[in-house]
């Protein structure tokens, strides 16, 4: 039923409570987690005078989380592909959704009220444009603010496909 799994998750961000729902249905359905983080480091997000270091030290972040839960992920027995891309974290997930994912396992926190409307929520607009199933794993905002921060896919960055890397995630 899912031979490729989405897993997006944001840079620099300790606690992912959806890895081991990721990690379940791997098992289940004897599928390969595809772990990206989407580095939003375009011209309209990022301006100013230190616009490249940001731009590399948030790349660096993502980087290391997508070869921390790779390992976690690996650690379990699952079949594994991480990936940093560079883009919007929808359009990422969008992407790596075109490129084959067959089901989205992502976080979700439980903002309520005026933050969750000022904030958004990129879980949100994922399950209204996904077109295959989209697993949300609620949060524990304690632990996530144990371990780092905001772990859900609505920081910076998370998701999903590498356009420079000729053509998206590897997903296929």
């Amino acid at each position: 039923m899912y031979d490729e799994i989405l897993l997006p998750v944001a840079p620099g961000n300790g606690a992912n409570d959806a890895v081991g729902h990721a990690v379940s249905l791997a098992e289940r359905y004897d599928a390969t987690v595809h772990v990206v983080s989407a580095a939003d480091t375009t011209d309209d997000t990022l301006a100013g005078p230190r616009t490249g270091a940001f731009s590399e030290r948030l790349a660096d972040a993502a980087a290391e989380r997508v070869e921390a839960v790779t390992t976690e992920l690996e650690a379990a027995g699952v079949e594994t592909v991480g990936s940093v891309v560079r883009c919007e974290p929808l359009e990422a997930i969008e992407n790596a959704i075109d490129d084959g994912a067959d089901i989205v396992v992502m976080p979700s926190h439980t903002h309520r009220g005026i933050r969750r409307l000022l904030l958004g929520s990129v879980t949100e607009k994922v399950i209204r444009v996904a077109s295959v199933p989209v697993v949300t794993v609620p949060m524990d905002e304690s632990e996530a603010g144990e371990k780092g921060g905001n772990s859900d896919a609505d920081g910076a960055s998370e998701a999903a496909s590498d356009r420079d890397a000729g053509g998206a995630s590897g997903i296929r």
